[in-house]
């Protein structure tokens, strides 16, 4: 690409510019950016060109049947995210003080949650605040911090168990803010005949020889590692996701597994399943993670707001102490 450079180049640059540099990063091409901008892709090239001669140097470039970054756009792209939130934040304070109620927020949240957590977060939303617009992402605990951190999720809910050999709320959250909301207790399903259910609580170590049934991966290390604090190696049978499979392989005699409450929470538990705490008690943390300076954005607070007001003893099971 050859520019007929300006003698006398302005490095002044728009907003609208750094807004379209930072659409090309995360969606890939000029097209795909100019449709996630809601602008036509002649207007947004267009749009590059003028910048190019202004500046007197390249943004991108020819790269097979796309187009990449050149050095000149990369430092563009390096300061887009953090100028352009900067001035979402300043729009979104100028909103709340002409009382505009609006805006968006990119809410991602664990699979669990898609069907507990999150339908009351959006329907109290749509209650107080229906000008916002909300777009939901599933993603674990992982993945779920690391698209807050590239700014394609604004608020995360996540979880997170004691003493995790990965903990996505660790080194790979620095820098963002990370709020614990609630314990989630852990409880175990076993056969409502088997001699453990008979008790107010299970002890893991009676349950050494069983069959296990196992969830995810970070749940399965979660398993391992009770199962070794009891100090025994869990025999592993199956593994799903699927919690109501789960139950169904317990109501069969299939094994025994650790669920949380959450997840029962909006279970059918079959008559035969008995449902009983460890005997320590065991919980996980669930949390909110959003980026630092976020809750400056109206519509960010409101939906954060509205996530922390979640009532955690509303799906906690009632056990015996």
């Amino acid at each position: 690409m050859t520019l007929q450079q300006d003698p006398t180049p302005s490095l002044e640059l728009d907003a609208h510019t750094l807004r379209i540099v930072r659409a090309i990063v995360e969606h890939g091409s000029i097209t795909a950016a100019a449709a996630a901008l809601g602008y036509s892709q002649p207007a947004v090239s267009q749009h590059l060109r003028r910048t190019e001669a202004r500046i007197g140097m390249p943004l991108v470039a020819r790269s097979g049947r796309g187009v990449r970054l050149t050095e000149a756009g990369r430092v563009l792209a390096r300061h887009a995210r953090t100028i352009t939130t900067a001035l979402d934040a300043a729009a979104g304070e100028l909103a709340e003080l002409s009382g505009l109620r609006a805006g968006r927020v990119r809410l991602a949240a664990f699979p669990t949650a898609s069907s507990t957590l999150v339908p009351q977060v959006l329907r109290q939303l749509a209650a107080a605040h229906p000008g916002i617009g909300i777009t939901y992402l599933e993603a674990e605990p992982p993945e779920a911090v690391e698209a807050v951190r590239a700014q394609q999720a604004d608020l995360a809910i996540t979880f997170s168990y004691p003493g995790d050999r990965v903990d996505p709320h660790g080194e790979s959250a620095r820098g963002l803010v990370v709020i614990p909301l609630w314990e989630d207790e852990m409880m175990v399903a076993l056969p409502a005949g088997h001699p453990a259910s008979r008790g107010k609580r299970v002890d893991l170590e009676s349950l050494s020889e069983e069959n296990w049934i196992a969830g995810c991966p970070r749940c399965r290390g979660h398993l391992l590692q009770l199962a070794e604090t009891s100090g025994f190696q869990p025999s592993i049978a199956y593994e799903t996701d699927n919690f109501t499979a789960v139950l169904g392989m317990v109501s069969a005699g299939l094994g025994v597994a650790i669920l949380p409450s959450l997840a029962l929470a909006l279970s059918n538990v079959p008559s035969d399943v008995a449902i009983l705490p460890t005997a320590n008690r065991d919980r996980r943390t669930i949390h909110l993670v959003a980026a630092q300076g976020s809750d400056q954005v109206p519509a960010i607070a409101a939906t954060a707001a509205a996530v922390v007001e979640l009532d955690g003893a509303a799906w906690s099971l009632r056990t015996a102490s």
